[in-house]
């Protein structure tokens, strides 16, 4: 029979003393910034583009209002679906050129002023039928309402001739006027008028 043998004594487990007060508040307040900071960048970065996106749709809305609320006409040349839809092809060599559109649920309306030369006049025209022979001496065939929309003045700058390409709806009708300058340039003006 053999003797049990003595069992050690278990060690006590060490016990770890308490982090002074001052440990325990330094790691509340580092817990607190931390939470702080992750609250800052899950709520104020979206909250904050959100607010930078939304300044800058009001800016795009506020430029778009702004260039459909002006009066009078915007150097530089209609844009090509501008050109297409009131079938006005200007020429390639025109200078000076200017326009306006206007549309309401009744009838719209491109007002296109621009220079050219003899010849390219001749080839303008031709695209509606027409030369500079058929130009009318001494009449105007752009309405006193629409010369007032875009301030032309024909009573100076003279002498004029037109002519009017009539379509049927929807096709736009175009009243073109010209003047012509010794120097072999030509001022055209001209109101191509859609009415669905």
């Amino acid at each position: 029979m053999s003797l049990p043998t003595p069992t050690e004594p278990r060690p006590e487990p060490e016990v770890v003393p308490a982090p002074p007060a001052r440990e325990r508040r330094r790691r509340t307040v580092r817990r607190r910034w931390i939470t702080a900071i992750v609250i800052v960048l899950l709520i104020g970065v979206p909250a904050g583009y959100l607010l930078v996106s939304a300044g800058q749709s009001r800016d795009s809305g506020r430029d778009k209002e702004r260039k459909w609320s002006a009066t009078g006409l915007t150097s530089g040349w209609p844009s090509q679906v501008q050109r297409r839809i009131y079938q006005v092809p200007l020429p390639d060599n025109a200078w000076h050129v200017a326009y306006y559109e206007t549309n309401n649920w009744k009838t719209s309306r491109l007002y296109v002023q621009f220079r050219t030369t003899e010849d390219q006049l001749a080839v303008f025209l031709a695209t509606y039928g027409a030369t500079p022979e058929d130009l009318q001496q001494g009449k105007i065939t752009i309405s006193a309402r629409n010369q007032s929309v875009t301030g032309w003045d024909f009573g100076v700058s003279g002498p004029w001739s037109s002519l009017t390409h009539q379509q049927d709806d929807p096709l736009p009708t175009h009243n073109i006027t010209v003047t012509r300058r010794p120097t072999g340039e030509a001022l055209v003006y001209l109101v191509a008028t859609s009415t669905p």
